[in-house]
């Protein structure tokens, strides 16, 4: 009953539940606004077809987005109020700047779209779709300006016990910002693209009327998907090697890697002892890690040992390893799980080069369960970026322990963590029914979103 932990673990439970939403939102709004374009321009039947089916399924994943992203800022004041009050100057600016233009935008034109369909020209509706993908974006930007600064703080001074700003756009520039944001970006496109193509796999074995709907889907899902696939991947490659220069202790945790190596060696699976930093066994590939850390086969890569030793002497004596076992399989379960995407995606897109997406029963059946891929992927991710940086809230400035609510108990933070949690298992289970009463129900069902006689 230890009041730290409670909030951490709440705050963990609440954060990686709503984060199982942003993503799928990111990346289907702008597939939607593609669509939804090609129907503009083309007056194909199929695409206004696709742009309501696939935009009911962005409608339901948005607002349970909405409505589990409103507890985190009540948090911040409740179970983390020494967070808030060192942070508040500068966290809360880009947070407001959210709410402000990007919520709000997307917000205001979701409705015009959801109820402009026969009010709106054909080109204005489809602005409008575009503005929401626009803000959604934006908003995951503003919320990344602010977890940078914990990652990486940037343009403060501390004045009387806090942080505060000194230069906005020193925050905006953060070098963090610019790898985690196109991270995010392209795992939403990953996200995206699986889910539609989970789905539409899914219609394809059962035969779904209007069939060509669901192939073109299927076919733009698996383009889409490949191409954010690719890229958070190379772009993770690039976060990795800036996560190297500014939190080196964290690369050393989901590597294992005790000792300081020139070159290093990267772990293939390693079996450690935590609390004597060494391995009990560990199968390596040597001078792989200098090669993904500076594209060559040699390098110096800082070990835990050395790293700790080094921030004794620059922050006072304290335990500065994060939980290494966290740390190191989270960040290879985000990676297995990223490059079996990859592997999947491009056999679906040789399947559907060769047009034999209906001859392909394996490829189908394995799209389906493949859609909670991302869903891992992204989930992992995240508990690697916040664990892995333990035990500082705000690296170099606030450690968590420092930053919990003094005046909040142990059993208050008990009781809301089990409300929380029961109360977000519920919201789960209507979420997925509701996700899979609609995915399932198919195109012919939509009043007049289906393609007309001989169309399609």
């Amino acid at each position: 009953m230890d009041p730290l932990l409670l909030a951490r673990l709440q705050f963990a439970i609440t954060t990686v539940y709503h984060f199982f939403f942003v993503p799928l939102t990111l990346g289907l709004s702008v597939l939607v606004a593609i669509m939804e374009t090609r129907y503009v321009m083309t007056g194909d039947p199929r695409f206004r077809a696709m742009t309501k089916f696939w935009g009911k399924l962005f409608l339901i994943n948005f607002a349970m987005g909405v409505v589990t992203g409103i507890v985190q800022e009540f948090q911040f004041g409740m179970n983390w109020s020494e967070y808030s009050r060192f942070m508040g100057d500068i966290f809360g600016a880009p947070l407001a700047i959210e709410a402000l233009l990007a919520f709000y935008l997307e917000s205001t034109f979701l409705g015009l779209w959801i109820f402009g369909w026969d009010r709106l020209s054909p080109k204005v509706h489809a602005a409008t779709m575009w503005a929401v993908a626009i803000g959604s974006n934006l908003s995951a930007l503003w919320i990344l300006v602010a977890n940078s600064f914990m990652q990486q703080p940037v343009g403060y001074v501390l004045r009387n016990g806090r942080a505060e700003m000194a230069n906005f756009w020193a925050l905006l520039g953060n070098g963090h910002v610019w790898v985690q944001w196109p991270h995010v970006f392209t795992a939403a496109m990953a996200t995206a693209g699986l889910f539609v193509a989970g789905i539409s796999a899914w219609h394809l074995a059962r035969r779904s009327e209007p069939l060509d709907v669901f192939r073109t889907s299927f076919r733009w899902g698996v383009v889409y998907g490949l191409i954010g696939a690719v890229a958070v991947i190379l772009v993770g490659h690039t976060q990795a090697q800036y996560m190297i220069k500014v939190q080196p202790m964290k690369m050393a945790a989901a590597e294992a890697l005790w000792e300081t190596e020139n070159p290093a060696a990267m772990s293939i699976l390693t079996i450690g002892d935590e609390e004597h930093l060494k391995d009990r066994w560990a199968l390596r590939i040597p001078r792989l890690l200098s090669f993904l850390a500076y594209n060559r086969f040699s390098g110096e890569v800082k070990g835990i040992r050395d790293l700790q030793q080094e921030y004794e002497q620059k922050y006072g004596p304290g335990d500065y390893v994060p939980p290494v076992f966290i740390s190191y399989w989270t960040f290879r379960i985000m990676v297995g799980a990223g490059f079996l995407m990859l592997l999947l995606l491009l056999w679906g897109l040789r399947a559907t080069m060769k047009g034999r997406e209906l001859d392909s029963p394996r490829l189908l059946r394995w799209m389906v369960p493949a859609i909670a891929l991302p869903y891992i992927a992204n989930s992992t991710g995240w508990i690697f970026t916040e664990v892995a940086r333990q035990p500082w809230i705000v690296f170099g400035l606030q450690k968590t322990a420092d930053a919990v609510s003094p005046n909040v108990s142990a059993g208050e933070v008990a009781f809301s963590l089990v409300v929380f949690t029961l109360l977000y298992g519920l919201l789960m289970v209507v979420d997925v029914k509701l996700l899979a009463r609609y995915a399932t129900r198919g195109v012919a069902d939509e009043p007049g979103s289906a393609p007309e006689a001989g169309t399609a």
